[in-house]
């Protein structure tokens, strides 16, 4: 992610917003606006709003943030290693713009087994 871009979204985003989109902060636990959401409908990247998650993906994971099983598409999400706080995870972020979305962990439901730990703050949605 670029200066400019992230200028431009310092513009565009909340500050806390930008905090997790651009510094790779995280939002508290089963304090955010997504975690318990049942409508029906795709999250976007709230920073570029490409689609990055369908709702028919959402499971309730217990750990306070919306988690999917999987991403929209291959190519809307990207991982990288993120070696923070002194763990080893597996960063995501958006494919189009890099903006940070949250980690993916192994330990999800079938069929895919894996739960994308998103934080709302990086997300838009829209009903379907």
């Amino acid at each position: 992610m670029n200066e400019k871009f992230k200028e431009h979204m310092r513009q565009k985003l909340d500050p806390f917003s930008y905090h997790v989109c651009c510094e790779q902060g995280t939002e508290p636990a089963f304090m955010n606006e997504y975690w318990d959401n049942k409508d029906d409908g795709i999250y976007l990247c709230k920073c570029c709003e490409k689609e990055l998650f369908d709702s028919k993906d959402k499971f309730d994971s217990g750990t306070g943030w919306p988690s999917f099983t999987r991403a929209v598409s291959k190519d809307a999400v990207s991982c990288h290693i993120d070696k923070s706080y002194g763990m080893i995870r597996t960063e995501v972020r958006c494919a189009n713009c890099g903006c940070h979305l949250g980690h993916l962990f192994p330990d999800g439901p079938a069929p895919t087994g894996e739960r994308y730990c998103i934080n709302s703050a990086s997300l838009k949605f829209v009903k379907r």
